[in-house]
């Protein structure tokens, strides 16, 4: 079973990805971590992904197909995976089925976690970090017991340029934009499955195994 998951960011699409595959014994694959990873070890391909990460650039496709497609070969990869964070363009996802084909394989579902944009403003404008310890805070949903204070070691509170309002409305603009069209391509194959990522997550883990269960047993 090959699966991807996309979700705006806020969205919760790592957090429910790593449980989802856990549920249904699946590899998780995170570009991110992928990134960290081969950076790390100093492979050939790390030393290229540091030299774009230092300068604040994008990882070219290139060099992120590559890593995903060896990563899918690894013996935790046979029994399916989940992909998360890739492809994150239309070129991503037409290499990542060309390879898969060559392979005899396809990806089979594709879960699309939404939440109302104002919902996703709400969790990520809230978001605060400890300047001293860096402990993560959130406005409204799990605030400091002094505001402005780190509940740790009382260090002051801060809000990351990226996470501002404007920012984020921005940010959230630039992500529909760019993933539009990779929804419209999987909607056109059949594959994608929309659920909704609002409310409790342990609920929104229970409604994307749901779909996924349902979704295989029509198909």
């Amino acid at each position: 079973m090959y699966i991807i998951f996309l979700g705006a960011p806020g969205a919760g699409k790592g957090t429910q990805a790593a449980t989802v595959a856990q549920k249904l014994n699946l590899a998780h694959i995170a570009t991110g971590d992928l990134f960290r990873q081969a950076v790390e070890r100093g492979t050939e391909l790390g030393v290229k992904v540091k030299s774009y990460m230092e300068k604040g650039m994008l990882v070219p496709d290139e060099i992120t197909i590559q890593m995903v497609l060896e990563r899918l070969v690894a013996s935790d990869c046979e029994s399916g995976v989940i992909l998360d964070g890739f492809p994150r363009n239309l070129r991503q996802a037409k290499a990542l089925d060309s390879a898969l084909a060559q392979q005899a394989r396809a990806i089979d579902k594709v879960v699309y976690i939404t939440v109302p944009e104002e919902e996703l403003l709400r969790r990520l404008s809230g978001r605060w970090l400890c300047r001293q310890c860096q402990a993560p805070y959130h406005a409204t949903d799990s605030p400091p017991k002094v505001w402005g204070k780190c509940d740790h070691c009382g260090g002051e509170l801060y809000q990351r340029p990226d996470d501002t309002p404007q920012t984020v409305r921005e940010r959230l603009q630039v992500y529909f934009a760019k993933t539009a069209p990779l929804v419209d391509y999987y909607n056109q194959s059949g594959k994608l499955l929309e659920v909704d990522g609002a409310g409790e997550k342990a609920e929104v883990s229970r409604r994307i195994v749901r779909a996924i269960h349902g979704s295989l047993a029509a198909s």
